[in-house]
């Protein structure tokens, strides 16, 4: 392995060793000819210019181009040249001068004079330096032998949760019928594992596999989809490629998404929400309402294209397609003769602690199977548009919602978020409904310990407010308040502890027929 690979891995193994300066030096390889070479020891900044050897090394620099730099013309850091650096130059150009020699090519007497003197000064750091590149070369062998991949990262996500629901009497919308709400307490399990590749060092691929025996939380008992938990979902600890999704730069402004498996319109919009937001992980809000605007789950699970522009320093619009079912070539499916969800969102970032955002999707749902109308889990049963229960039957559906979306950071550890969002559905052939939901988020960074997060959500999920529609049943539209109260706490930097309770208003906008449900939960979350 030559000298300038292990140079480069040795930078590396640095930056694993102190992730904090990570950042910056993943970003000087990005650049252009971040690895030039340099070659004048004037130009080293660092490096001073007041002992004999500098002179004396800038002499044999210059003359045979032995010292490779970095290209900001510094050793990094405000300091001087340590004679182990210095050393390290010193031994490229008695290499260098060594294959001249080798290659029967002209070296002056002097410069091997001055060498002579430089390699006596150096003796001892010399010696050492060669030390530290056997070893160097050892755990080079060893890290090639062993590494997973020079292209993939691997991570990965386990959930544990400890859940239970209580209540008193509920109602199922569909039958009319109240019972009493009787849940036992549940442990299940949800696993990520997420492999990210680039090619060009600027892209990213992202593969996942998950599985677990959360299902639909507890959406069954409580005959509603309100308070159900971000991650649930999975059933029979099935192992199944989820996510399967490509990004990839256009330019320094525009960035773009290809969703080949569970798009969704957060991923490449701005959802006001860091720290909660999650991506439908175990590390963010409890439930999925918690994590953003339930229209940003409209047209969830499907395939499309979405893209990120930053117009300026204070404006960036994003704009992307779904379509589930995208992946099937029969009639009434497919990209664009079935189920779509189009989406733009405008953002405005006054100052770096202030930004709001508007949004605009435009959907139709033909109502088959796969291809109903949903709000991606979260929502009253007749905000979903499952009004079997009034006696209006299932109708395609079109729709155009608006959404508002603002975020507050007051102080780095205090930051207010606020959202709300209308949809106008129309049931073709039939009639129209519309649809609200709002919230106001506290989240409280570091609260206690860096890497915690304190949470209070409350807001309404999405409920059908009003609907018109020949049958004129009698629909009751009270408003279904959710409270979410949340501490995620890290216990190492790899498992974090979230105790947490759910509140339910209201479920499925009627207090009279349903009490209030309580869900109570403590999450673990393993992260590697």
């Amino acid at each position: 392995m030559s000298k300038k690979n292990i140079y480069c891995l040795a930078t590396v193994l640095s930056v694993l060793a102190n992730p904090a300066i990570a950042q910056e030096t993943l970003y000087s390889f990005n650049e252009p000819d971040s690895m030039a070479q340099i070659n004048s020891v004037s130009q080293l900044r660092d490096v001073s210019p007041t002992d004999w050897a500098f002179e004396a090394l800038r002499s044999l620099v210059e003359r045979y181009g032995c010292i490779v730099g970095y290209p900001d013309r510094t050793y990094r850091g405000n300091r001087a040249l340590s004679r182990y650096e210095f050393a390290a130059g010193l031994n490229a150009c008695m290499q260098q001068m060594e294959r001249l020699i080798a290659q029967s090519e002209s070296v002056l007497k002097e410069d091997i004079e001055t060498l002579k003197r430089l390699m006596a000064e150096f003796e001892t750091e010399l010696a050492a330096l060669g030390t530290r590149v056997d070893n160097l070369e050892g755990r080079v062998a060893f890290l090639e032998d062993h590494q997973f991949s020079t292209t993939t990262k691997l991570g990965g996500e386990v959930a544990f949760t400890l859940a239970q629901a209580f209540g008193d009497k509920v109602t199922n919308p569909n039958t009319g019928i109240s019972e009493d709400l009787d849940t036992q307490a549940v442990l299940t399990t949800r696993v990520r594992l997420q492999l990210a590749t680039s090619f060009t060092g600027k892209d990213v691929l992202f593969t996942r596999l998950t599985a677990g025996n959360l299902g639909a939380s507890f959406a069954g008992q409580t005959f509603t989809d309100e308070g159900r938990f971000a991650y649930d979902g999975q059933l029979n600890n099935d192992v199944t490629i989820d996510r399967l999704h490509y990004y990839f730069p256009i330019n320094d402004n525009l960035r773009m998404f290809v969703m080949a498996s569970l798009g969704g319109h957060h991923f490449y919009a701005d959802t006001f929400n860091p720290g909660l937001e999650a991506g439908g992980g175990a590390n963010g809000a409890l439930s999925r309402f918690a994590e953003r605007n339930p229209l940003y789950r409209l047209g969830l699970g499907g395939q499309g294209v979405g893209f990120r522009y930053k117009l300026g320093t204070n404006f960036e619009l994003s704009a992307g397609y779904l379509a589930r079912g995208g992946n099937d070539p029969s009639e009434g499916r497919g990209l664009f003769n079935g189920n779509y969800s189009a989406m733009g969102q405008l953002v405005y970032k006054p100052t770096d602690r202030i930004k709001f955002g508007f949004s605009y999707l435009n959907g139709y749902d033909p109502n088959g199977v796969g291809s109903a109308f949903s709000f991606g889990g979260t929502g009253t049963r007749f905000a979903n548009l499952q009004l079997t229960g009034l006696g209006v039957p299932n109708r395609p559906i079109s729709s155009n919602s608006y959404g508002l979306q603002g975020q507050f950071d007051i102080t780095p550890n205090f930051s207010l978020r606020a959202w709300g969002g209308y949809t106008s559905a129309k049931l073709i052939g039939l009639g129209e409904g519309e649809i609200w939901n709002y919230a106001l988020a506290l989240a409280f960074p570091d609260l206690g310990k860096e890497g915690s997060m304190g949470a209070i959500i409350v807001g309404a999920e999405p409920y059908l407010g009003g609907l018109d529609v020949p049958q004129n049943p009698r629909l009751i539209n009270d408003t279904p308040l959710n409270v979410e109260v949340s501490y995620k706490y890290p216990l190492t930097d790899n498992i974090t502890l979230t105790p947490g309770l759910i509140v339910l208003a209201a479920p499925n906008q009627n207090s009279g027929r349903n009490d209030p449900i309580y869900i109570g939960t403590i999450r673990t979350t393993f992260t590697f």
